[in-house]
């Protein structure tokens, strides 16, 4: 079906990648992605490790395919993480919020293939020589961390694809075989989804969370903390439909009570992370009917496209 860099490089079936939501990007969720032939992720921003090392395990047992593991800088600081990686015989890294340099050689060395997240054409250059083997190009749109200098992936994608030469996973705005066609026209030769994983069935929090996507228009999702680093786009809800233009307080510390949020439900609790593509989202689906439906549009897409402008 799909032939191009990101597959022959990872390994896997679809040029898909999911993203490192922290608590939520675990065996349960990972496994199933990695089953319909694309790349699941281990995440590391929970900065619980040893639940995390315990999460790898488990993926030995769920799946025989290539898996692989996000290592958050902002909230891993041990130097060990490297080892940790290596150790646990993960051979497929997306580093991310921070600087690329700092772990790129030492994986490389250990022979792991390095995908570096980036906000900004700066940034891509910047892990383009630092030797990564390929970009994560991350736009506003997404849902979780972000730039606090937005800017939209149909304007950055294009742009750090003109750019560089190593492939290039679009992020932000992606859910479905449309997008990821549009994905590729951009110059992406995979994409990353996140706010669609979050809302299936083997995602692991809790079912209100799922239908407050299912349940979102277009327009409910904001980004908060433009005035510090990290922003962060989020659903609306009370909570954080008050800290849309609140430039004295720091909408991460509305994150203390997220195991509320997380896993029993409480929308008013803490942050509930989500991307634009929330309005676009109808239902609860499973992870292989989300992913085989979005690769087979996005063929079908792309093969109508050809017909319709060709010569």
């Amino acid at each position: 079906m799909f032939d191009n860099r990101i597959t022959r490089m990872l390994g896997v079936e679809l040029p898909i990648i999911q993203a490192p939501m922290g608590y939520i990007a675990r065996s349960a969720l990972a496994s199933a992605v990695s089953n319909a032939g694309a790349m699941g992720i281990i995440e590391t921003s929970s900065g619980m490790l040893d639940e995390v090392r315990l999460e790898i395990a488990k993926m030995r047992d769920l799946t025989d395919r290539p898996f692989g593991v996000n290592i958050a800088q902002a909230f891993v600081s041990d130097p060990g993480i490297v080892d940790f990686v290596v150790d646990n015989g993960v051979r497929f890294v997306t580093t991310s919020a921070g600087d690329p340099t700092r772990y790129t050689e030492a994986l490389k060395s250990a022979g792991v293939t390095v995908f570096h997240v980036v906000p900004t054409l700066r940034a891509a250059l910047k892990a383009v020589a630092a030797g990564v083997d390929g970009l994560v190009v991350e736009g506003s749109e997404g849902g979780g961390f972000k730039n606090p200098r937005d800017v939209s992936t149909m304007v950055l994608l294009p742009l750090v694809a003109s750019k560089v030469d190593v492939p290039v996973i679009g992020a932000g705005g992606f859910l479905d075989g449309r997008t990821m066609a549009a994905a590729f026209a951009l110059g992406a030769e995979g994409v990353q989804l996140g706010t669609v994983m979050v809302a299936t069935q083997e995602s692991p929090i809790h079912d209100n969370w799922k239908q407050a996507i299912v349940a979102a228009a277009e327009t409910d999702s904001v980004l908060l903390n433009r005035h510090r680093a990290p922003a962060v786009r989020v659903l609306r809800t009370e909570r954080t439909n008050a800290l849309e233009f609140d430039t004295t307080r720091n909408a991460m510390d509305d994150m203390a009570m997220f195991r509320s949020l997380y896993f029993e439900g409480d929308m008013e609790a803490a942050l509930p992370l989500g991307g634009a593509v929330s309005g676009r989202i109808e239902s609860v689906r499973p992870v292989a009917e989300v992913l085989e439906e979005c690769a087979a549009d996005c063929l079908r897409i792309i093969g109508e496209l050809a017909e319709r402008y060709r010569d």
